[in-house]
């Protein structure tokens, strides 16, 4: 099975993610967030799956950086805008396997997907 890990390079959790997962045997398309962008349609699918309140990063430098109006009255459909428009407020990593989504690199993640 082919993983798809949206990371951030400068990421030491995602580099973490990255070496456990090729460790484990899982063969990986790496999509950076800053320099490639994430297509709306997998936020689209991520925020359908998991909800934007996972898929947000709130506790990020850029979340923080944004304007009041931009955080307020926010919902899946703007949420999946200012993600597109700022791909370093999703949550990281983002793994994608034959439909099913994660986010971030918690031991029940790790577990899943251990080879």
């Amino acid at each position: 099975m082919t993983l798809t890990v949206y990371h951030l390079k400068t990421c030491d959790t995602c580099r973490k993610a990255i070496k456990a997962l090729e460790a484990a045997g899982h063969s990986l398309t790496l999509i950076d967030v800053r320099a490639d962008g994430v297509p709306e349609a997998v936020l689209t699918a991520a925020v359908d799956v998991l909800g934007w309140e996972s898929v947000l990063n709130t506790r990020s430098t850029t979340w923080r950086d944004l304007v009041d109006a931009e955080k307020t009255d926010m919902s899946a459909a703007k949420a999946i805008s200012l993600m597109d428009a700022h791909p370093t407020l999703i949550k990281r990593p983002l793994i994608h396997a034959d439909g099913v989504f994660t986010v971030g690199w918690s031991k029940e993640t790790q577990t899943r997907f251990r080879a």
